[in-house]
């Protein structure tokens, strides 16, 4: 259940923090009072869209927050955990959503950052609000198949999937197939280039990495003479008078002071021993690295040629040899596939037929499951709409065959009939506002006990009816509530006086000249003087006042029932 809802610089609302109950609730006021800025609250919370317009003029930011209370084991748990969201089941989960004037929003729950489609998740699993206008999604009848799935439950889900799964397998045969089939001429004619590409690369016989190595050998043998005159002249000048010899010399020589004064001379002779024999060992390798220099004219001219081959290449097939080897493997590739376009269409039709006819089988399982459904679900809702006062209402689930789709070959269409005798007909044709309204509420019944949403809200669904009908309505209301926790905003006394929690909107205009709105519960005198104005419109008497103390003794007994 929804503990506590605090708003701050929502609209007309500065600051206001509302606790809840389990039960019945039902937000009163007179129009324009704000009662629908605590459900746009509350569909933020859940992860509505919203904007810098619905900032408190004069305010930087919008701050709304929610405290829920949920049983351990609710599904909500399982989408926290998957999402990553650290939520302990033994504890409140707390909801916050801000708005600022820059147009951006930031949500958390449980304190932890979280995105608008992850927020958007988990409201899906906490409150379920039905607007005025929502009646109007009876009429689209794409809807009405996501519905008869949603009542058919764990039935039909992993069926379901299956076949989604599969119907994509489906689909990318299919673009296969096509593709193969709408090969133009054009393509076949570039059958013959593709071999050509093919066969001049082939004879080149590349190797991975070939370009940079010949570079880099190109480079050595064209500075050849150069390398070799250096190599040399360093060799003369350390193997020379002033190279080796003199240092052997001055070794000699620090010798001599050693054995005199070995204390100050002993590391200038090691320092000096070393570098002897570094130089010594360069002298060496020097050698070997002149004698090992190559002057190779043919291999020069070898590699130029070969470079430039390699560089013609590159023009036409890309910009390394592993590029021109890629471009390789994809004409190859093409050409396997042009040249066994027959066979690989044979094979393609065959499996596209193979894969149809498992997607068949899978469909016709789905229709059997949603036929069951479907008979079940029309008489859940006429039984719900008995108690709305709709009792010699006829309402079916009508499926219909079609080609495959995404969710199978059936077509769902709610039908209703409401005068005895008469077929029924699709809801567009048959229904008043007042009727949908009632449709919608029985088929909002019917889903509470099943999706386990805890919060429940009703925006004036009311309107449009009158009488022993908006009786039915709250009665239907009262009940649903022992199922989860429902909110309505009304303007009818006979759906205000069944509340367990009635509660006032109201708006003031202050001193400072700026409107606030407040919410309150209302207890003893103030809701039967609540109740009263909405029998009585503008003047509140004491027959309006003693009207509504019926009305609420009457409520309790009918709740008590």
């Amino acid at each position: 259940m929804l503990q506590e809802l605090s708003i701050r610089n929502l609209a007309v609302i500065e600051n206001i923090s509302v606790e809840f109950h389990q039960g019945f609730h039902v937000l009163t006021g007179e129009t324009g009072a704000g009662k629908s800025i605590v459900i746009d609250a509350l569909a933020l919370i859940a992860g509505g869209r919203g904007s810098a317009d619905m900032i408190r003029h004069g305010c930087d930011r919008a701050d709304i927050e929610a405290v829920f209370d949920l049983p351990s084991g609710h599904p909500v748990w399982e989408t926290l955990r998957r999402l990553g969201i650290h939520a302990e089941e033994e504890e409140a989960l707390v909801i916050r959503r801000e708005l600022s004037q820059q147009g951006k929003s930031s949500s958390r729950i449980n304190g932890q950052s979280v995105t608008l489609t992850m927020l958007r998740e988990v409201g899906e699993h906490l409150v379920n609000i039905h607007g005025q206008h929502e009646h109007q999604s009876l009429l689209r009848t794409e809807r009405h198949l996501e519905w008869l799935d949603q009542y058919a439950g764990d039935a039909i889900a992993g069926l379901k999937l299956e076949y989604q799964e599969k119907y994509d397998a489906y689909l990318r045969i299919v673009r296969e197939r096509r593709e193969l089939e709408d090969t133009s001429r054009q393509q076949v004619q570039m059958l013959d280039l593709y071999r050509y590409q093919l066969e001049e690369i082939a004879d080149a016989r590349l190797k991975p990495g070939e370009d940079e190595a010949l570079q880099e050998e190109k480079r050595k043998l064209s500075h050849s003479e150069k390398l070799a005159e250096a190599a040399a002249e360093a060799y003369e000048l350390l193997n020379g008078p002033k190279g080796l010899p003199a240092i052997s010399r001055a070794i000699s020589k620090l010798e001599e002071i050693v054995k005199v004064d070995p204390g100050a001379v002993q590391p200038l002779l090691e320092q000096l021993q070393s570098a002897y024999y570094g130089a010594e060992d360069v002298v060496f390798q020097l050698r070997g690295y002149r004698e090992g220099i190559e002057f190779n004219p043919e291999r020069l001219a070898y590699l130029e040629e070969r470079l430039d081959l390699l560089y013609g290449l590159k023009r036409k097939y890309g910009e390394t040899v592993a590029d021109i080897m890629a471009y390789k493997e994809r004409i190859q590739a093409e050409t396997e596939k042009l040249d066994n376009r027959e066979e690989l269409l044979k094979a393609l039709t065959e499996k596209e037929r193979i894969v149809r006819g498992e997607l068949v089988e899978l469909a016709d399982v789905l229709s059997g499951i949603r036929r069951d459904a479907a008979k079940s679900l029309s008489q859940a809702i006429v039984n719900e709409l008995r108690d709305l006062q709709m009792e010699r209402t006829a309402f079916e689930v009508k499926l219909e065959k079609t080609q495959l789709t995404p969710t199978g070959t059936d077509v769902a269409e709610f039908l209703l009939s409401t005068n005895p005798g008469e077929p029924p007909k699709p809801l567009a044709k048959i229904a008043s506002g007042g009727e949908m309204s009632r449709v919608m509420l029985a088929l909002k019944a019917i889903f509470a006990r099943i999706d386990r949403i805890p919060v429940l809200v009703f925006d004036e669904v009311d309107t449009g009816v009158s009488g022993r009908a908006a009786q039915a309505i709250a009665e239907k209301l009262s009940r649903l509530s022992a199922h989860c926790q429902v909110f309505a905003i009304t303007h009818l006394p006979q759906v205000a006086c069944m509340a367990d929690h009635p509660y006032e909107i109201r708006k003031q205009v202050r001193e400072d000249g700026r409107t606030s709105t407040s919410v309150r519960e209302l207890v003893g005198a103030d809701r039967v003087e609540e109740l009263a104005r909405m029998l009585g419109g503008v003047e509140v008497t004491e027959k309006t006042r003693h009207h509504a103390q019926e009305m609420l003794v009457l409520a309790e007994r009918q709740k008590n029932a």
